[in-house]
This record gives C-alpha cells, sequence and structure tokens, in this order.
C-alpha cells in the first residue's frame, strides 16, 4: 500500500463506529435483497403444493414476513443514504480543512506559480468528489460483493448449466468496462483541470472588473471566458462519451442475459429440467446479479472522479512548504529591531537572473532607511527576505543578531509590520479590518489605532462608523481610506520593525499629505525602512540606499547623495525634470526645500 492509499483511508479513522455501522446496514439490505426472491420461490413451489387452507395460511405468513424484511430494509437504507453522507460530509469538511490550513503554510514561490482558481476548484469540487466517494465506495463494494456471489451461488444451485451462460458474459463485461474505465478517468482529469481554468478566469475577470470596464474591455473578457467555456466543453464531451458507453454497454450485457435466460430457460423448460417457478426465480435473482453489475458502474464513476480529486488534493497536500521553522527554532523577545543582511543573494527561481547579489546592509534600531533605485532592482524583494516571504539563497540577515531562519515565523512576523502600495482589506465591517492587527483587541483600543492613523475622523462620518460594511477589498472606500486603515491596522500590532512599500504613490495630494503623516507617527522610533519611488517622500530620512542591478551603488543622506552627483543625484534630476515637464502649471516641488507630494514616479510600473 502506497503512501497515498494508506493517506485516503486515514480518513476513515475518526468515523470508524459509524463506517462499520454503515457497512453493516448496507449488508442487510444486501442480505434482505437476497431472501425476498427466495420468499418468493418458496412460495410458488412450496407452499401451492399443500392443501387450500394451509396454503392460504402460509402464504399470509410468508407476507408477513416479507412486510418485516421490507420496513428493515427500508430502515436500514434510510440509515445508508442519510448518515453515510453525513460520515462523507464531515471526512469532506476535515480534508478541505487540512488543505487550506497547508496553504496557508505554502510560500509566496508557490503562489506565484499557482491560479487562484485552480485552487479554489481543488478546495470545492474535488473534495465533493472525494465526499462521495468515501461515503458511496464501501457501500457500493460491500452491497456489490454480498449480492454478486449470493445471487450467483443461488443461480447455480437452481440449475448450474443456465447459471453457466450467464457466467459467460462476466469476464466479457469486465474487459469492456475496464477498457471504458481508463478512458473515463482521462477525460475526467481534462474536465477537472477546465473548469480550474474556468474559475481562475472567472477571478480574475471579475476581480479587475474596474480596470474591464475603464477600458471598455468587457468584449474581450467575454471572449476569454467563451474560450475558457468551450475548452470545458470539449473535455465534457470526451467525459460523458466514455461514461455513455461504459453504462449503456454494461446495459446492453445485462439485457443480453435476461434475454439468454428467457430463452435457455424456456428451454430447460420444455425438456423438464427447470420448472416455472425456478425459471421466476431465476429471472428475479438475475435482475439481483445486474444490480451489483450496476453499482460497480456506479462505483467506477464515482472512483475515476473521487480519485482524480484525491491526486489534484494531494498534489498540493504533497507540496512542502520551502520556508519553514528550523528545528531550533525559538521565540523572540524583547525586540530592538536591529536589522543586518550579510552578503545576501537572491534569485526567484534556479535558472533565474539574480534579482540580489551579495547585499551587506546594518540598520541599527530605530533608524528610517529609505531604499530608491530604478524599477527592477530588487528594492521590494529585499524588503520581503525580511520576514522570510522568501529564502535567502546566500548569506544571512540577523535581527538583533540572531539569524532570521533560527527564529519561529510566527514569532518574526509578528514582530515585523508592512504597509503596502497595494492595500487589501477583507471583506466586514471598519472594526473587523483594523481588528485584524491585533485579534484579541478591544474597541477602545482599534478606535486608539484609528485615531494615530489619521482615520478616525472619515470612519465616525461612514454610516455606521466602525460597524460600516466596506465590501469586498474596500471598494466602498477611497485609495486613501483604504490606506489608512491598512495603517490603523499595523499601528494596532505594534511592532518593532516596519516596513512601507511605497504606501503613498497611487494617492491624490490630499489623501498622501494625510497618509504620509500617519506613517510618521507610526514610524517613531521603530526600525523603519521605506520603499521610494517618489524620492520627495524621502529626502529627510536618515540614510537613502541606492539600489542597483548589480548591488547596492551607494548610500547616504539626501545632501550627500546629491554631493555625489552619482546614482541618486540622476535619478532626482530626471524626476525634477519629469515633474516640470508634466505639471508646468505648478512650482517645483525641490524650490525651497519644499517637497510636493506630486512628484512622478520612477520607471513604467513603479515596483523595484
Amino acid at each position: 500500500m502506497n503512501s497515498r492509499s494508506r493517506k485516503f483511508i486515514s480518513y476513515y479513522r475518526p468515523y470508524l463506529g459509524l463506517f462499520f455501522a454503515d457497512i453493516a446496514c448496507a449488508f442487510v439490505v444486501s442480505a434482505i435483497t437476497l431472501a425476498l426472491p427466495l420468499c418468493v420461490r418458496y412460495i410458488t413451489k412450496e407452499l401451492l403444493a399443500g392443501n387450500a387452507a394451509d396454503r392460504l395460511s402460509q402464504i399470509y405468513t410468508m407476507g408477513g414476513v416479507m412486510l418485516g424484511l421490507v420496513v428493515i430494509y427500508t430502515l436500514c437504507d434510510m440509515f445508508v443514504a442519510y448518515q453515510g453522507h453525513i460520515m462523507g460530509a464531515k471526512m469532506e469538511r476535515d480534508m478541505r480543512g487540512e488543505l487550506f490550513a497547508h496553504l496557508q503554510k505554502l510560500s509566496f514561490r508557490f503562489y506565484d506559480e499557482q491560479k487562484t482558481g485552480q485552487l479554489m476548484t481543488r478546495i470545492t469540487n474535488d473534495s465533493f468528489a472525494m465526499s462521495e466517494l468515501f461515503h458511496h465506495g464501501p457501500e457500493d463494494i460491500a452491497i456489490s460483493f454480498l449480492n454478486f456471489v449470493g445471487a450467483f451461488t443461488i443461480l447455480v444451485a437452481i440449475n448450474a448449466k443456465l447459471a453457466l451462460i450467464i457466467f459467460i458474459f462476466l469476464p466479457v463485461m469486465a474487459g469492456y468496462a475496464f477498457y471504458f474505465n481508463r478512458k473515463m478517468k482521462s477525460a475526467l482529469r481534462r474536465s477537472r483541470d477546465r473548469i480550474g481554468d474556468i474559475n481562475a478566469q472567472v477571478e480574475d475577470s471579475l476581480a479587475g472588473i474596474r480596470v474591464v470596464r475603464s477600458f471598455s474591455n468587457e468584449a474581450i473578457e467575454t471572449e476569454k471566458f467563451a474560450c475558457e467555456n468551450q475548452r470545458f466543453v470539449e473535455s465534457k464531451k470526451d467525459a460523458f462519451r466514455s461514461e455513455t458507453f461504459f453504462y449503456e454497454g454494461l446495459v446492453a450485457f445485462t439485457h443480453l442475459m435476461t434475454i439468454a435466460v428467457i430463452v435457455f430457460g424456456g428451454v430447460a423448460i420444455v425438456n423438464e429440467s427447470l420448472d416455472l417457478a425456478d425459471l421466476l426465480t431465476f429471472l428475479l435473482c438475475v435482475g439481483i446479479l445486474i444490480e451489483p453489475i450496476r453499482r460497480f458502474g456506479n462505483f467506477a464513476r464515482l472512483y475515476q472522479e473521487g480519485m482524480t480529486g484525491f491526486d489534484r488534493f494531494m498534489e498540493v497536500l504533497e507540496a512542502e512548504p520551502d520556508i519553514q521553522d528550523s528545528a531550533n527554532a525559538s521565540e523572540l523577545s524583547h525586540v530592538q529591531g536591529n536589522v543586518t543582511f550579510r552578503n545576501v543573494s537572491f534569485r526567484y527561481k534556479e535558472d533565474a537572473n539574480q534579482v540580489l547579489q551579495n547585499i551587506s546592509l546594518d540598520i541599527k534600531r530605530g533608524d528610517y532607511v529609505a531604499l530608491v533605485g530604478a524599477s527592477g532592482v530588487g528594492k521590494t524583494t529585499l524588503c520581503s527576505l525580511i520576514p522570510r516571504f522568501y529564502e535567502v539563497d546566500e548569506g544571512e540577515i540577523l535581527l538583533d543578531g540572531k539569524n532570521i531562519r533560527d527564529i519561529r515565523l510566527r514569532s518574526l512576523r509578528q514582530n515585523i509590520g508592512i504597509v503596502q502600495q497595494d492595500v487589501y482589506l477583507f471583506a466586514g465591517t471598519v472594526a473587523d479590518n483594523i481588528r485584524y492587527g491585533k485579534l484579541e483587541a478591544s474597541h477602545e483600543e482599534i478606535v486608539a489605532a484609528a485615531k494615530k492613523a489619521n482615520a478616525h475622523e472619515f470612519i465616525m462620518a461612514l454610516s455606521h462608523g466602525y460597524d460600516t460594511d466596506i465590501g469586498q477589498r474596500g471598494v466602498k472606500l477611497s485609495g486613501g481610506q483604504k490606506q489608512r486603515l491598512s495603517i490603523a491596522r499595523v499601528f494596532l500590532k505594534d511592532p518593532p520593525v516596519i516596513i512601507f512599500d511605497e504606501a503613498t504613490s497611487a494617492l491624490d495630494n490630499e489623501s498622501e499629505k494625510a497618509v504620509q503623516d500617519s506613517l510618521e507617527g507610526l514610524s517613531d522610533n521603530r526600525t523603519t525602512l521605506v520603499i521610494a519611488h517618489r524620492l520627495s517622500t524621502v529626502r529627510n530620512a536618515q540614510r537613502i540606499v541606492v539600489l542597483a542591478h548589480n548591488g547596492i551603488a551607494e548610500q547616504g543622506t539626501h545632501d550627500e547623495l546629491m554631493a555625489r552627483k552619482g546614482v541618486y543625484a540622476n535619478l532626482h534630476n530626471v524626476q525634477l525634470r519629469s515633474n516640470c515637464s508634466a505639471t508646468p502649471a505648478y512650482p517645483s516641488p525641490f524650490q525651497g526645500g519644499n517637497w510636493s507630494d506630486s512628484s512622478p514616479t520612477v520607471g513604467e510600473d513603479g515596483r523595484g
């Protein structure tokens, strides 16, 4: 038994009592199914041979027995149908919970290569398919096995030669079923992949609906969806074709078996080797024999759908997080906020170019350090290495002199606050989103954090204040409002190390001023790293580190770097000329030492 098989079986362990009760009821259902034809045979063959008075009394008695059997059959079948489905649903819940928890552990590298829609399909559609297999699979096997063996034994006991004729059909049916079962498996796998692609397309289009509308590209998105939808239909055609041949072929074989029994049974009656009661019983048992074959067909479909889903489930579950706590990892305590990079190099893929090369940088407690440079030099990447969103390829990063690999991930990230340019807010209320920084926070703490982030005033102007629902991703708020909520969230978290990933570049002047004031309050007495594309926002930084493709090009204060007339001075002059060209009606942001909030960004996408 391989590891995946053991894993599959392990999900039954918490529900063994319910599982065995389900199987026991399935066996009772199967046994009663076999008993009823024998009762019919007893009535038609044995009872009709006696006198009339005795025959009527025994027929009524046998009718009562059969009625009792039907009541038991119904109760057991109801147990199988209800409790069996409950067991399957609980196992589906367990698997879905395990997969979701595992997804929370996987690093950004994993998500860089995955489509959200595909992952959603594995959590939803694939889990349901596995649930159906977990429930129906064992009971279908149990009922089919007992019915088949029992019915065939009865047939042999009644007339071995006639039973042999039926037996000839079985190997042919098995070969036919095996062939189309394999075809059905591959077709179902393609169908699962296609529905995942549809989910990915829907998620992508709906998440970007404002961009779609702004460019009037609804027709393009509809066409892209139609393409994925058609691919799904083509994959379903293959699945339905294989499924149709599978099921209808088995049905055709069962009809042939019935015809064979009628023809050869009629011949046996003529030859007086079989009587009419036995032929009637024979036909009833053939009907029972056909039922396991149909159940097998149903099981084959469930098995292929369930195992296809299980394989896709295990592909994700077997993806090991490439960033994990080391065996000797410890908790942080009394964090000062000293951050040190020692000869750090990094690339996103083994076959890709290095994003960072031999970076060494020492940031003391409470320092305000800005990272600047052209797009693509690794500013965001460098900061993403501190909370171990990615793992360094060479060198090491220290926090208070301790290698971050020797710190528990949860402890490390609890002591780092990140304010990003692309704010993500969850569906829910304003208070819910601020509380995300400290789940046990009181309402008073939430309000205090909002005030520090200059968010309290606009929050109270909302329809329900802190209880206002902000919609999916905070769509009911402006960019500046969303950014201030994200800052309030970090205020509530109160970490000793703060990373600002150009948190104001996408805002208007008024919003940027409010957010900038919030950021200044947040950075007070904390180790602060600012990724800056607008050089105007970091003029007063204690140190400006200029990154280039080959590492750190230069570092110093604004005045020192301007005096060197190097990379920083060149970037500064480019922004100055661009700003004057783009906004001729306004004074230069550098005149009189007054830095404007409207400086343009470096590069096309403004990302490092």
